[in-house]
C-alpha cells in the first residue's frame, strides 16, 4: 500500500498525509475489495488466497506471543495468588456477560421475527453432512479436559491457545521457583518477545492487502443476492450486536469508570482489519500490545485475552441464539418460554467450544439443534449463504467484548495505570485513579 503514498500530491499535502495512516489504507483496501468482488466475481479464489495468506502470517506468531506474554506477565510479577484471582474473576465475568448476550439475542429475535414469511419449499440444496458429522464428533464433556495438552509441541504447532495458556501458567510458576536463574531466563524472553512483536509490525503493513482479499472473496463468492433473501436476519443480528456493545457493554464500562466509545476509537485500526479479514485472530497480538501500552498489566492481558477467545465469544453467542429462534420461525415452530430457557441453558455450554472448532459458529449451531431435537436441521441450508456476511459482525463483537473485559478485570484488580490509560486512550492528562 506504500504505492498510495508515492502519488504526486505536491500541491495537496493533506491527502498524502492521510494515505500514510494504516486505518485509511485498510478502508481503501475494503472498498476496493467490495468493488473487485462485485465486478469480477471470478477473482474470488485468488482473493481467498490473499486473505488466508495474511491471516496465516499473523497466526504464525500468535502462539509464541501468547506464551511469552503469559510467562513475562506472571513470572515477572511473581504474584501467583493474583493470577488465580484474575482467572477466577475473568471466568465469572465471561459467564455473566455471555448470558446477557444470549438473552438479548433471544429477545430481539422474538420481537423482530426475522424468520417469519420465508418459504421452506425453496430451501437451498446444500450438503450439510460435513456440519452434522462434525457436530456429532463434538464431545462437550471432553472440552475442558482438552485444555490439558498431551504434547505441548503439538499444541504450539496447532495454535491451540487454551493449551498454550495452561502450559504457560505452569511454566511461569516453575520460573518463579528458579531464583536468579529464572530472572536470567525472563531477560531472554523479553528480547524474544520484542523480536516477535517486530515481526508483527512488519506483517501488519500488509493488512490493507489482507482486508482487500477478504472482502473481494466474500462479495465475489456469495454476492449480494443472499443478502436480499435473509436481509431481515442480517439487520436483526447487527442491531442486536450494536445494542449489546453500546448499551450493555457501555453501561458496564461506565460503571467501571471508562469510556467505551474512546476505547473503540483507540483500537479502530484493529476493528477495520477484523472487518476486512473477517477474523479476530488477525489482530490478537496487536490488541494485546495496545492494551499494555494503555496501562493494563501484562499478566492480566496475557490471561484474559486468550481465555476470552474461548469463553467470552459475545458475537458468536448472539448469533447462535438468534439463528436458533430464526429457524424456529421459518418452520413456524412456536417455542414455549420453557423451551427458550432450555435453549439458553444448552447454548451456555455449547458456545464455549466455538473457538476451538473450524467453522465454529455453524458447527456449534448444528450441535445445539441436534441436542434440542425441535428444529429441523435442513433449515441450516438457509444460513450457509449469509453466514459469511455475519462472520464479520461476530468477529468484531467478540474482539470488542474481550477488549472491554480486559480493561474491566484490570481495573477491578487495580492492575491498570489509569493516568496512562487516560492519556493514551482518552487523550487527557490525569494522574492516578
Amino acid at each position: 500500500m506504500d504505492f498510495f503514498c508515492r502519488l504526486p500530491y505536491q500541491n495537496s499535502p493533506l491527502p498524502m498525509k492521510y494515505l500514510k495512516v494504516l486505518y485509511v489504507q485498510v478502508i481503501i483496501g475494503i472498498v476496493l475489495g467490495v468493488l473487485t468482488g462485485w465486478l469480477f466475481p471470478a477473482f474470488a479464489p485468488t482473493a481467498k488466497l490473499i486473505s488466508e495468506s495474511f491471516i496465516n502470517m499473523i497466526k504464525m506468531v500468535i502462539t509464541p506471543v501468547i506464551f511469552l506474554t503469559i510467562v513475562l506477565g506472571i513470572a515477572g510479577a511473581g504474584n501467583l495468588k493474583k493470577v488465580g484471582r484474575v482467572g477466577g474473576k475473568g471466568l465469572i465475568y465471561f459467564e455473566v456477560v455471555t448470558t446477557f448476550a444470549l438473552i438479548i439475542g433471544l429477545v430481539v429475535a422474538n420481537m423482530l421475527k426475522p424468520g417469519v414469511g420465508i418459504a421452506t419449499n425453496h430451501l437451498p440444496k446444500e450438503n450439510l453432512d460435513k456440519y452434522t458429522s462434525a457436530a456429532k464428533e463434538m464431545n462437550w464433556g471432553e472440552f475442558f479436559s482438552h485444555i490439558i495438552p498431551t504434547n505441548i509441541v503439538d499444541s504450539f504447532a496447532k495454535g491451540d491457545l487454551l493449551q498454550v495458556l495452561f502450559f504457560g501458567v505452569l511454566f511461569s510458576v516453575a520460573i518463579t521457583k528458579m531464583g536468579s536463574g529464572g530472572a536470567k531466563l525472563i531477560s531472554v524472553f523479553e528480547n524474544l518477545n520484542k523480536a516477535f512483536f517486530n515481526v508483527i509490525h512488519i506483517v501488519m503493513k500488509f493488512s490493507p492487502i489482507g482486508a482487500f482479499g477478504g472482502m473481494a472473496y466474500t462479495i465475489g463468492k456469495f454476492g449480494f443476492g443472499s443478502l436480499l433473501l435473509l436481509g431481515n436476519l442480517l439487520l436483526a443480528y447487527y442491531i442486536t450486536s450494536l445494542l449489546f456493545i453500546f448499551v450493555v457493554l457501555n453501561l458496564i464500562g461506565r460503571y467501571y469508570g471508562f469510556n467505551v466509545w474512546k476505547l473503540l476509537v483507540y483500537i479502530k485500526e484493529e476493528l477495520l482489519i477484523v472487518l476486512g479479514a473477517s477474523s479476530s485472530e488477525a489482530v490478537l497480538p496487536n490488541l494485546m500490545e495496545k492494551l499494555e501500552a494503555a496501562g493494563c498489566e501484562r499478566s492480566v492481558v496475557g490471561l484474559i485475552i486468550p481465555t476470552g477467545y474461548s469463553f467470552n465469544l459475545d458475537g458468536t453467542t448472539i448469533y447462535l441464539s438468534m439463528a436458533t429462534i430464526f429457524l424456529a420461525q421459518v418452520f413456524d415452530i412456536n417455542l414455549t418460554l420453557a423451551q427458550q430457557l432450555t435453549i439458553i441453558g444448552v447454548l451456555l455450554v455449547t458456545s464455549k467450544g466455538a473457538a476451538g472448532v473450524t467453522g465454529s459458529g455453524f458447527i456449534v449451531l448444528t450441535s445445539t439443534l441436534t441436542i434440542l431435537k425441535v428444529i429441523p436441521l435442513e433449515g441450516l441450508a438457509l444460513l450457509i449463504g449469509v453466514d459469511r456476511f455475519m462472520s464479520e459482525g461476530r468477529a468484531l463483537t467478540n474482539m470488542i467484548g474481550n477488549t472491554i473485559a480486559t480493561v474491566i478485570i484490570a481495573k477491578s484488580e487495580k492492575a491498570i495505570d489509569m493516568g496512562r490509560y487516560k492519556r493514551v486512550v482518552e487523550g487527557r492528562g490525569v494522574s492516578g485513579e
